[in-house]
């Protein structure tokens, strides 16, 4: 009774083992999601004082509030616009500024209402401009990055002498300010200017070298600084980055000869027609049936030879089964072990079994098949 009882009890508890051994990749895989979305809740930012890099407002390491509040202490009015409405609805004259970060938020219909409203303004400055921006505002590309300390190195006596250092620092094409490779890390371009080290002014890195005197340069020149931080929501459908704004102009031949080549191989390899394949069937066909088409396909072409030896393989497969001598016993064995059977000579039996003379008629092949099939009686019944 115990033992009964202990078998129904181990019983279950073996089998959800093994559930859990085979689901136990999946289980692990589920616990690993949902502690990456706890993980992804808890460092999500609460409330509305999360804030994108550059931003004004944002007391963050790659915040510039810091910037901000000196430029301020400096009697500069720093007027914070956060759309293209707002812009419009900003006071802009010659002596002001236009700071703009987030770049990759400008959309071809707000980067010409930003250029229409700060026309004639003291100064138009970009930070950082994504490539596809600046290929939209006519400006020059990106050329080289550095996360070493650069120095001004320029006739303009604004920043003679003073250095830059961030970890991240990128130089365009043209200009001569703070020039790295074939660049500069300031480059005017028409009417706007290009800054390609916006991390110099974040609150994390505005202390190191002469970034916090650049900064204060940079922007503090007039009275009035507007500080415009892009909206996506002024992005009109269509005008924001793609792929495709992302490739330079050159890539693009390529990519279509690619496409076409690809084209014309498939064309032509399509028109192959590959090995024919193989495949097994489950066809069942009975033993009988087998045996009357092998024979008749024997008969038709007149291979007795064949039809012969394939009756003596069987007769003595057979014979070897009946004597149990096992599968890898000779032919001579057979033989030998037929002879003591039967009692018949040697000779006698390997001619019947293992003889290879041709026949030349159907009465010489129905002779032998009776020859053998009396053989293997008599083995079986001595």
């Amino acid at each position: 009774m115990s033992a009964a009882a202990d078998a129904e009890v181990s019983g279950p508890t073996t089998a959800e083992q093994g559930r859990f051994r085979r689901h136990r990749p999946l289980l692990i895989v589920a616990l690993a999601f949902v502690v990456a979305v706890v993980l992804a809740y808890v460092a999500t930012p609460k409330g509305g004082d999360s804030y994108a890099p550059l931003d004004p407002e944002s007391p963050d390491p790659d915040g510039t509030r810091a910037l901000v509040e000196v430029l301020e202490e400096h009697g500069v009015d720093v007027e914070i616009v956060r759309s293209a409405k707002a812009l419009d609805d900003t006071r802009i004259g010659a002596e002001t500024t236009v700071f703009v970060t987030g770049t990759n938020a400008l959309g071809e219909r707000t980067a010409d209402r930003l250029r229409e409203r700060a026309g004639g303004v003291d100064d138009l400055i970009l930070a950082a401009p994504e490539p596809y921006v600046s290929a939209m505002l006519d400006i020059p590309y990106q050329v080289a990055q550095t996360s070493d300390s650069v120095e001004a190195d320029c006739d303009d006596r604004r920043w003679k002498g003073l250095s830059i250092q961030a970890d991240e620092i990128a130089a365009y094409d043209g200009g001569s300010c703070f020039p790295h490779q074939d660049g500069a890390v300031l480059a005017p371009a028409d009417d706007l200017t290009v800054w390609g080290a916006p991390q110099v002014l974040t609150n994390e890195q505005i202390l190191r070298a002469d970034n916090a005197t650049v900064a204060l340069r940079l922007l503090g020149g007039a009275d009035h600084l507007v500080w415009y931080v892009p909206s996506l929501d002024d992005v009109a459908p269509g005008e924001g980055s793609s792929p495709a704004s992302l490739l330079p102009d050159w890539i693009r031949p390529g990519l279509w000869i690619v496409v076409l080549t690809v084209i014309a191989l498939a064309l032509a390899r399509g028109r192959r027609l590959g090995p024919l394949a193989v495949e097994p069937l489950p066809v069942h066909v009975r033993a009988g049936e087998t045996t009357r088409s092998l024979g008749r396909l024997y008969r038709r072409s007149g291979d007795r030879s064949h039809a012969a030896a394939t009756l003596r393989h069987a007769s003595r497969s057979r014979l070897t089964r009946t004597l149990r001598l096992g599968r890898d016993a000779t032919s001579e064995a057979v033989v030998r072990a037929v002879a003591r059977r039967t009692g018949r000579a040697e000779v006698d039996i390997s001619a019947l079994l293992l003889d290879g003379t041709s026949l030349t008629t159907d009465h010489d092949l129905i002779t032998l098949a009776n020859a053998l099939a009396a053989l293997e009686e008599e083995v079986r019944n001595p």
